[in-house]
C-alpha cells in the first residue's frame, strides 16, 4: 500500500478511536502530522542509520522514521509495552513495506534500553510513559552517539510533566537543547561530539 495512503487512513483511525476510548492507556495517541514530518526532516538532517523509538503505539510515528532512515539503509528499533499495540503496528509496518527497515521490541523499555549497545543510535525519539523518562535517561545519554539527536514529544502540551526531565536534559554540560513548537511540542538535545 502506498505510504501517503496509508498514513492518511491511520491518522483518521487514531482520531476516531481516540475520541471513543476513555482509558489512555488504551488510545493510541499519535503524533501529529506536522511532527511526523519535522522528524523525517531530523532523520535525514542528522544522516541517521539507527533510531531508537521508544512508544510504538500502532506505528504511525514508525513510519515516519522508518520511511527517512530506509532511504539510507538504515533501521528503527521501537519498543512498546502493549502486546496489543505491537500486533497492530506490526501489520501496518508490513502494510506500508517497511516492515524490513523496522525492529520491533515487545517489553518494558527500563529492562530493555540498559541490554542496549553504548553509542549505538543516531536519534532517539521517546514517546511513551512520561512520568519515566527520569529513570531512563543514563541509558538513553548513554546509548546516544557523540552528535546523537534526542526528540521528546508532547514538550508543549505536557510541559509540567515534562519539567523535572526537561530540566535534568538541559543542565547536562554534555547536551545542547531547543524546544520547538511544531505539533504538541518537540524538545530537541543534542549530544556533544567531545569523548564522552
Amino acid at each position: 500500500m502506498a505510504l501517503e495512503a496509508l498514513l492518511a487512513e491511520l491518522e483518521h483511525h487514531g482520531s476516531t478511536h481516540d475520541a471513543r476510548t476513555e482509558i489512555r492507556a488504551g488510545r493510541l495517541l499519535n503524533i501529529t502530522r506536522e511532527t511526523g514530518r519535522f522528524l523525517a526532516l531530523l532523520v535525514r538532517a542528522v544522516a541517521a542509520k539507527e533510531i531508537l523509538e521508544i512508544g510504538t503505539s500502532n506505528g504511525y510515528s514508525t513510519l515516519w522514521l522508518a520511511s527517512a532512515v530506509n532511504d539510507a539503509d538504515g533501521r528503527v528499533t521501537t519498543i512498546e509495552h502493549s502486546a496489543e499495540k505491537t500486533a497492530m503496528a506490526a501489520v501496518n509496518f508490513a502494510r506500508a513495506g517497511l516492515d524490513g527497515a523496522i525492529r520491533q521490541i515487545q517489553g518494558n523499555a527500563g529492562a530493555i534500553l540498559p541490554t542496549l549497545s553504548t553509542e549505538s543510535v543516531d536519534l532517539v525519539f521517546l514517546d511513551a510513559d512520561r512520568e519515566r523518562y527520569q529513570g531512563w535517561w543514563p541509558d538513553v545519554r548513554r546509548v546516544l552517539r557523540p552528535g546523537g539527536l534526542l526528540v521528546v514529544d508532547n514538550a508543549c502540551s505536557h510541559a509540567d510533566e515534562l519539567r523535572p526531565f526537561t530540566g535534568t536534559v538541559e543542565a547536562d554540560q554534555d547536551f545542547l537543547t531547543s524546544l520547538v513548537p511544531v505539533g504538541k511540542g518537540e524538545f530537541l538535545a543534542v549530544k556533544s561530539g567531545r569523548a564522552q
